[in-house]
């Protein structure tokens, strides 16, 4: 453990013109700043370093000085966050704070040196998973080319797997480095996220991990785990099973799905809390069931129209199931995926386990009254608790 001398001691040996960016995380008080991120600018040919606050859907700028920033950094630590990591050309560091002001610090050394970021303002996007960074399970899944370069007709699902990882970026403090962590992603299909999210988590972060990758049809499951073994990946694992009858293990960390159809989202999601996952990362699809049940006397005359009863039911549904994670003590958030322009289905469901119940079963009673609904996802829940 260190004190703060040591922390300002090594903040001053690492933010310099090495350092190629910094994120900070963990609130440690909800509904403040939730995230920052730090990276040298140019400006008038002089670096800076520019702050980004993210506040709830907003994104605040500043640009600091060194000195500022080392300031700025040690602020961010006793008042507003746990987590720190900060990436140079040679070491990737962890930072984490505790209430007593004490510090542990995690240096690891880059497998290879990291180049110098372009320091313009208006660069273009900075990915998790870079343009050039040759990968071979992207080259494999058709996404990249063996130069390192994007396939064009496959950017948009480039950017889905980056964006995904950003999500999971914002959790990292929430998952213990001290234990093997045991993480499944239900209807993986062809598993460009399953291999992406292992590789950030292990390869990249250095993570213990163990991953399953399960779905329904065995040759996708055939070919994902010959590309496991290739890689000598030997933490991941794929399965052929249902989301609703999988039973493989006791204890899960992390439960990811994406696009599981209509109501597998909800089986994912009662595994998930059954299991007393941490994190729960679910982007839903097809949301039929509210479609099929809902009918109200009082909003007949706009549920008429087919395509605004469709979009009523999906976000009514994905509303639901946050509000009844956050019943069973999850933190839960509904956020943009991607782009509307890419995909409709681009709400993901966001929780992280608190273990403090929001007792909101009344409100969710009335409002399924209201619509004459009965959610899948609320009988999996009932019926889990009463066994």
């Amino acid at each position: 453990m260190k004190n703060q001398k040591q922390l300002e001691e090594k903040l001053n040996e690492i933010i310099n013109e090495n350092c190629i960016q910094m994120i900070f995380s963990g609130a440690k008080k909800k509904g403040i700043t939730k995230k920052t991120k730090v990276r040298p600018v140019l400006v008038k040919n002089q670096i800076v370093f520019q702050v980004s606050h993210y506040i709830g859907t907003k994104v605040f700028h500043e640009n600091l000085s060194k000195e500022e920033i080392q300031k700025e950094v040690l602020r961010l630590f006793n008042s507003e966050f746990k987590q720190g990591q900060i990436w140079t050309k040679q070491e990737f560091i962890t930072i984490l704070g505790n209430k007593q002001g004490k510090y542990t610090i995690i240096s690891k050394l880059q497998e290879s040196p990291k180049t110098q970021e372009n320091f313009s303002h208006n660069r273009k996007k900075r990915y998790i998973l870079e343009e050039g960074n040759y990968l071979p399970f992207l080259e494999d899944l058709g996404v990249m080319t063996k130069e390192g370069k994007i396939i064009k007709n496959r950017y948009d699902k480039f950017k889905q797997i980056n964006r995904f990882l950003e999500f999971i970026e914002d959790i990292l403090p929430h998952l213990p480095r001290n234990k093997k962590l045991t993480l499944i992603d239900f209807g993986c299909g062809k598993s460009y996220l399953t291999f992406a999210i292992y590789y950030y988590l292990k390869e990249k972060n250095g993570y213990d991990i163990h991953m399953i990758g399960l779905d329904l049809k065995e040759e996708v499951i055939e070919n994902c785990s010959k590309l496991a073994q290739k890689y000598h990946y030997q933490e991941l694992e794929f399965l052929k099973g249902d989301i609703a009858s999988y039973t493989g293990v006791n204890q899960v960390d992390m439960v990811v799905t994406l696009h599981a159809c209509d109501t597998a989202t909800d089986y994912a999601l009662y595994k998930a809390v059954k299991w007393g996952a941490k994190v729960i990362l679910s982007v839903p699809c097809c949301q039929h069931e509210w479609n099929q049940q809902m009918k109200s006397k009082e909003l007949s005359s706009i549920l008429k129209y087919g395509i605004i009863k469709e979009r009523m039911a999906a976000l009514l549904t994905d509303a639901v199931r946050a509000e009844y994670l956050e019943n069973y003590g999850y933190r839960t958030q509904l956020l943009e995926f991607i782009d509307m322009e890419h995909t409709p289905k681009n709400i993901l469901i966001r929780g992280i386990y608190q273990g403090k119940s929001a007792n909101n079963t009344k409100e969710l009673s009335q409002i399924e009254e209201f619509f004459h609904v009965t959610p899948t996802l609320k009988c999996l829940l009932k019926k889990g608790t009463e066994e």
